[in-house]
């Protein structure tokens, strides 16, 4: 159910607000994988930083599409 949840936030751009342990995120999500200790978790930049964060989806919780607002994935431009 997660996955579905995320997926569609992530083909839509839509940011996303969940409950993380005690914290609540707001995230721009970017994908879907596994990390390195094999759970599966998602990957986005979190509301007002330029971090990629990795969040545990055991960790997730109370998961929210806020449809009316929409992202553009961040992609690093390195000029010389």
């Amino acid at each position: 159910m997660k996955s579905e949840i995320f997926s569609a936030a992530i083909s839509n751009r839509n940011r996303i607000k969940f409950l993380y342990g005690t914290s609540e995120i707001l995230l721009d999500p970017y994908f879907i994988s596994k990390g390195r200790n094999g759970k599966k978790v998602i990957y986005g930049r979190t509301f007002n930083s330029n971090e990629i964060k990795e969040f545990e989806y055991d960790k997730i919780s109370n998961i929210k599409i806020l449809r009316h607002l929409k992202f553009s994935p961040i992609i690093p431009i390195v000029v010389h």
